[in-house]
């Protein structure tokens, strides 16, 4: 009953997860959408009218383009006098400092010197002095013109009939009996008795620009109720897109008016809703051992998330064209660790959520289908670099050559193809080279291992294997032929072979912690001869727990770590056991001590694994390698398996089974070069064959 509970809890909290998982991807994706009513018609200028007829249903004005209402804005500046306040308090205060300053008169020069300077000033502040920095932004074009407030009243001056402190000051010496005394006036520094008295008025100015901008009307014409604004198969020139972006924009205002809470997000919702809903009932129907594993159910959802919030953000921050990026990756990253069809199932209903924010959906859901269909088909198998390198360019050329085809048929003239968008492809299929690292990263953060890891792992020169070959070698050949044999079982009955293969080469890692106690080591003693047989039980299981300390330490994939646990299930290590046992007849063993730690094998793998280990081992305890005998053993190893419930835990079947006993027994024939045996050799063979066998368990 308790056990009964505790699988209903468990069962209940993966069911909560998965709902969360869920949740979370459509809520995220919802929220990252761009807000703003969508397109109602999607068109291009220069293309022919797709849709059917379009007839104003209401009066409405004809918008401005932005481009047009910023020029005419921009005019208006370029026009635009802005307020200048006369100050008069600048020019009695710097006239009296003149007075007082030079009251002995200007050193040097005659009284009458004075006059003429203070009647200079006098001038030059009456006709007005500006601050320099604003004179020559305005002097720039010499028809500027500016407005001179004086109390209540206003006129307009030229930009030239008033001066710049800088050029006030050159003015003063525009007298010719000033200029013939320069160097006597400079010496007075009369500049210090220059100061703008136009004091820019930035709060009038500002207040009036903005009227004149307000008053530029944003419409230039009409349309009118029942007018028809485009048929099917007329060309959208730029007028027809501005009158339809008019007519769309004034449905929007008028929904907006009528309805302040838009619809757009419970829409995005719904939308989006359907789709993840869609998607996690076919994982549900079809590929329910990826819906069972967390790893496998994460990476889905995060690549159906990930690429429609990137989307969202360059839509909303208008950042380049979206086709640049690499959505090949999705089909890439799940062909690679999953299969085909979930490649592109997963795909498909990314693209389709990614389209709800993009402007022209039918071309770029076209364009996305077909260069993820090019990434499925051109990355059957992952196991080297230049394979995702191959990827890219068939990824770019298929998308390339969709698009001119969609475009061909929209414009039927090659010379109104856009370029831009083959740039496009370009950047697209370079960005999708990083598929290569990211891959690492995926393998790291959700627990995958893929072909190139494996094929990785699989180099005998370095790593655990190059130690196992050095500190063991006769484990190493076993566990290299080992690995031969389970591969070929693993291509008969269409399993992972290149995973079980190097499986097989790590699965005996841990004989390295006590290399002479295991046979294949052994030269002439044997260390088991002169130990309790429980001692020597132990050492041998625990080449199983050393093999997992020596996968952790060098960090190898769970999935290899899960060959070294189940390549001897929960068996007994029956050599020793049966040794146990006959010493001691009368009692009734414990098997704890001499049984593996497990688990049994839980995939096909792992169960090809754990045949070909026992038959390899047994094999060569043999006294004669006949075809007769190599049958017998095969089946007598497996069947044995079978009989201890081995195989109950993994999705094998009896055909895998078959078909793994026909491939082993093939095999040894070519490995022991097997020749036909004698009638009289069968009895004795057989008593020899139960003894060895049990004792190669060891192994």
């Amino acid at each position: 009953m308790e056990k009964t509970d505790q699988k209903q809890a468990t069962k209940s909290r993966h069911f909560l997860t998965r709902g969360l998982i869920i949740a979370t991807t459509i809520l995220l994706i919802v929220w990252f959408l761009p807000r703003e009513e969508g397109q109602m018609f999607h068109y291009g200028v220069g293309r022919p009218w797709t849709s059917g007829s379009v007839i104003a249903k209401f009066d409405f004005p004809i918008y401005k383009s932005e481009e047009v209402i910023v020029h005419e804005q921009d005019s208006l500046k370029n026009q635009f006098q802005p307020y200048y306040n006369y100050d008069t308090d600048v020019e009695k205060r710097m006239e009296e400092k003149f007075l007082k300053d030079f009251s002995a008169g200007l050193p040097g020069l005659p009284m009458a010197y004075k006059s003429m300077v203070y009647s200079q000033l006098n001038r030059l502040y009456q006709a007005g002095i500006m601050n320099t920095p604003e004179y020559n932004i305005l002097v720039k074009d010499t028809t500027n013109m500016l407005r001179l407030v004086t109390g209540k009243q206003a006129q307009s001056l030229a930009i030239g009939d008033v001066f710049s402190t800088l050029s006030a000051y050159e003015t003063l010496f525009q007298d010719p009996q000033l200029a013939s005394q320069r160097q006597l006036l400079q010496k007075c520094n009369l500049n210090e008795y220059i100061e703008p008295n136009l004091i820019y008025d930035k709060e009038r100015s500002e207040a009036e620009l903005a009227d004149l901008l307000s008053s530029i009307p944003i419409a230039s014409g009409m349309v009118l109720t029942g007018q028809k604004i485009i048929d099917r198969g007329e060309i959208v020139d730029e007028q027809t897109a501005r009158v339809l972006e008019s007519f769309e924009r004034e449905m929007k205002r008028r929904n907006a008016s009528e309805n302040e809470i838009t619809s757009t997000t419970v829409g995005q919702f719904i939308f989006v809703a359907v789709m993840v809903l869609f998607f996690t009932i076919y994982l549900w129907l079809f590929r329910r051992d990826y819906f069972e594993k967390p790893r496998s159910i994460m990476m889905l959802y995060a690549l159906i998330t990930i690429f429609p919030i990137l989307v969202s953000l360059m839509v909303k921050n208008n950042l380049m064209s979206v086709y640049i990026l690499p959505f090949a990756m999705i089909p890439m990253f799940v062909r690679v660790f999953m299969d085909s069809r979930t490649a592109f199932i997963t795909h498909a209903v990314t693209m389709l959520i990614c389209a709800s924010a993009v402007k022209y959906q039918y071309e770029f859901i076209i364009v996305q289908l077909v260069a993820g269909l090019a990434a499925i088909y051109s990355l059957r198998d992952l196991s080297s670099r230049a394979q995702v390198f191959k990827t890219a360019i068939l990824v770019t050329i298929a998308s390339a050559i969709i698009f001119f085809g969609l475009q061909l048929m929209q414009t039927n003239i090659v010379l109104n193809i856009d370029t831009d968008m083959y740039v496009y492809f370009i950047m697209n299929g370079v960005l999708l080279l990083l598929a290569y690292p990211l891959m690492y990263v995926i393998e790291r953060t959700f627990g995958f291992t893929s072909n190139v890891t494996l094929f990785e792992l699989s180099n005998t020169n370095k790593g655990l294997l190059r130690d196992l070959s050095e500190v063991a070698p006769g484990t190493f050949q076993h566990s290299i032929t080992v690995g031969n044999l389970a591969a070929e079982i693993a291509n008969r009955i269409e399993a992972n072979s290149l995973l079980v293969r190097t499986g097989g080469l790590y699965h005996d890692i841990g004989k390295m912690a006590n290399p002479v106690f295991f046979t294949e080591n052994q030269a002439t003693v044997n260390p088991h001869d002169n130990m309790p047989y429980t001692e020597s039980a132990r050492i041998v299981i625990s080449h199983v727990t050393e093999g997992l300390k020596m996968a952790e330490k060098a960090n190898l994939p769970a999935i290899i770590k899960n060959f070294i646990l189940t390549h001897h299930g929960h068996g007994l290590a029956k050599y020793f056991y049966i040794k146990e046992q006959n010493e001691h007849p009368d009692e009734e063993i414990d098997k704890a001590p001499f049984t593996y730690p497990g688990p049994n094998p839980f995939t096909r793998e792992q169960a090809i694994l754990i045949m070909a280990d026992a038959v390899e081992a047994a094999s060569r305890s043999l006294p004669e390698y006949t075809e007769e005998s190599i049958t017998n053993l095969v089946e007598r190893i497996i069947d044995s398996q079978l009989a201890d419930g081995y195989f109950r835990e993994c999705p094998i079947t009896f055909r895998d089974i078959s078909l793994a006993k026909q491939t082993l027994i093939e095999r040894l024939k070519n490995i022991y070069h097997t020749r036909i045996s004698y009638p009289e050799l069968q009895k004795n063979e057989e008593e020899v064959v139960e003894e060895t066998s049990e004792k190669e368990e060891i192994d």
